[in-house]
């Protein structure tokens, strides 16, 4: 018999990637997750943000970015700045304040696009995922290791799983584009 490990695998991969690249999709509220892709240039090397400072929430449109090391505010600064993610910066004693500008509805619909885009590299992958797994097993029927029957029984229960993956991931790119139309 076929065994699903590596399709199993390969489909949680894709989930977990669709999953991170939504969160980076910035709607209308503060969250910290949106900073995880920016990278500061500090001691010589390139780190996040997290590792050099205290990330706070302070309300729905406003983060807190607090240095333990006061000499960062600046590279943090600059980091965000140049990250083009439409972020409004203001500097404050203890580090920065990063403020979520309210969404237009033309960025709004940008931003449904950008999330469209990366819902369909994420069917694109588990196709390829799919295709690859079908081959293996037409190749073992080929071997002589199962019959026709079982050859077809196998891609029923693939084609299930790429379906139950297909909606998993439907649902997630939907309960994303409401977040952005709010």
């Amino acid at each position: 018999m076929y065994q699903f490990n590596e399709l199993k695998e390969k489909i949680s991969g894709v989930e977990d990637w669709l999953l991170k690249e939504l969160s980076l999709i910035r709607t209308g509220r503060a969250t910290p997750v949106i900073l995880d892709s920016i990278l500061v240039e500090a001691y010589g090397s390139k780190m996040g943000i997290k590792e050099l400072a205290n990330v706070i929430i302070e309300d729905a449109k406003t983060i807190r970015v607090e240095p333990w090391d006061m000499n960062m505010g600046k590279p943090i600064e600059k980091a965000i700045t140049t990250s083009n993610l439409g972020l409004s910066l203001a500097p404050f004693e203890k580090g920065l304040r990063i403020i979520f500008p309210d969404l237009t509805s033309e960025r709004r619909e940008q931003l449904i696009k950008v999330m469209k885009g990366k819902l369909e590299e994420a069917r694109v992958s588990l196709r390829g995922v799919r295709d690859k797994t079908w081959n293996e097993i037409q190749e073992k029927e080929k071997q002589g290791g199962m019959g026709e029957d079982i050859k077809f029984r196998l891609k029923e229960d693939m084609q299930k799983m790429i379906d139950e993956v297909n909606s998993k991931l439907d649902a997630m790119a939907a309960k994303k584009e409401s977040e952005i139309s709010l």
